[in-house]
């Protein structure tokens, strides 16, 4: 059963930090580009960051350049995504999705290529 499980989320003040965490199990993430992305009330799923299966390739959107990271450990098929600095507007659910295709500029955001998809964790940055 091809499972995408999604975990760190919770309630940080503005400027704090959390990882998220995706964890892949039921089939091979290394074959996988993995992209991270967040819903806000009333607002479009956005993309937010995708990673190569090597790692040599990653993307952000511009609303978190510099403040996130993304990496991968293929090993423990699970792949982060470090948020750093982060602000009220970054409040909003999390998905992370598996595709197969090369992680480019290009294609981030584009939720229609993602093979498989999590469930979601709940952001929510507020003092």
């Amino acid at each position: 059963q091809v499972q995408l499980v999604e975990s760190g989320g919770g309630l940080v003040q503005p400027g704090g930090s959390l990882r998220l965490s995706c964890a892949a199990s039921g089939f091979t993430l290394d074959y996988y580009t993995i992209g991270w992305f967040r819903q806000a009330p009333g607002k479009e799923r956005e993309g937010v960051s995708c990673i190569s299966r090597t790692s040599s390739s990653t993307y952000y959107a511009d609303s978190v350049k510099g403040r996130f990271t993304i990496s991968r450990d293929n090993a423990k098929s699970t792949v982060y995504l470090q948020m750093n600095s982060l602000k009220p507007e970054d409040t909003a659910v999390y998905y992370c999705a598996a595709g197969y295709f090369y992680c480019s500029g290009a294609v981030l955001g584009r939720s229609s290529l993602y093979n498989y998809w999590g469930q979601g964790t709940q952001v929510t940055v507020s003092s």
